[in-house]
C-alpha cells in the first residue's frame, strides 16, 4: 500500500488526499507535524531534501511536489478521470490549477508565513493582512474566470471533478481560517459548498485526519 506523508492542515497534502481519495485509492497515513517542524529533522529530509510535505511512497517510488503526485495518479491511476479529454480543456483545468497552487497558496504558506513573523518581525494583525491581501487578489480573477464559463457545471470546470477542485477546495480552507470575506466570491463558495457535499473531499478535511487535534 502507498504511504502519503502529509500534514493535517497542509493545502498541499489536503488537496492530494482530495485527489486519491476521487481515485478510490488506499494509502496509509503518515503524519509530518509542521507545527513541531518535523518536516525540517534529519529522518524527513532523508526522504525529501526539501523538507516539505506531501511526498507520495510507493513500492519503488518516492514522489514529491503535489501538482507531480497528481499528474502521476492522473497517468497511472486512470479511473474517474481528473483532466478533461480534450487539450483545450486540459489546459483550462491547469489554469485555473496554477493559479491557486502557484499564485495563491504559496504566499499564505506556513514557512512564509513563518519567516515573515519570526525573521522580519511582522506583527500577526499585519500577516493576516497580508494574507488576505493576496487571497483577495487571486479569488477576484479567479471568480471573474469561473463567472465567464457558461458552459461550466456545479464544479470548476464541467460537470465533473477535475485538479482545478483538488487546489480549489483547500484554498477556501485557509481562506476561512485567515478571515477572508468570501462574499465577493459567490461562484468560488458555491463550488466550495458543492465538493464538500461529496464523500471523498469530506473525508480529506482537515478536521478528518488522525492527526487533527482534537477540540
Amino acid at each position: 500500500m502507498m504511504k502519503l506523508y502529509n500534514y493535517f492542515r497542509s493545502s498541499t497534502s489536503y488537496r492530494t488526499r482530495i485527489a486519491m481519495n476521487l481515485k478510490g485509492l488506499d494509502y496509509d497515513y503518515i503524519a509530518v507535524n509542521l507545527a513541531q517542524d518535523k518536516q525540517l529533522e534529519t529522518a524527513f529530509k532523508s526522504i525529501n531534501p526539501q523538507g516539505l510535505v506531501p511526498v507520495l511512497q510507493t513500492d519503488d517510488l518516492l514522489l514529491y511536489q503535489s501538482p507531480a503526485i497528481l499528474e502521476w495518479l492522473e497517468e497511472t491511476y486512470t479511473q474517474n478521470p481528473l483532466l478533461p479529454k480534450d487539450a483545450a480543456g486540459r489546459m483550462q483545468v491547469r489554469a485555473l490549477s496554477a493559479m491557486i497552487g502557484c499564485d495563491i497558496h504559496p504566499l499564505n504558506n506556513r514557512r512564509i508565513l513563518q519567516y515573515l513573523r519570526n525573521e522580519l518581525t511582522v506583527g500577526e494583525d499585519k500577516v493576516m493582512v497580508w494574507c488576505q491581501h493576496w487571497m483577495d487578489e487571486g479569488f477576484a480573477a479567479l471568480e471573474k474566470l469561473l463567472a465567464a464559463d457558461k458552459s461550466r457545471g456545479k464544479f470548476c470546470y464541467g460537470d465533473s471533478p477535475t485538479f482545478a477542485d483538488c487546489y480549489l477546495i483547500p484554498q477556501v480552507s485557509s481562506a476561512r481560517r485567515f478571515k477572508v470575506d468570501l462574499t465577493p466570491y459567490p461562484n468560488i463558495v458555491a463550488i466550495d459548498e458543492h465538493c464538500r457535499s461529496f464523500k471523498a473531499f469530506d473525508d480529506a478535511g482537515p478536521s478528518k485526519q488522525p492527526d487533527a487535534p482534537n477540540i
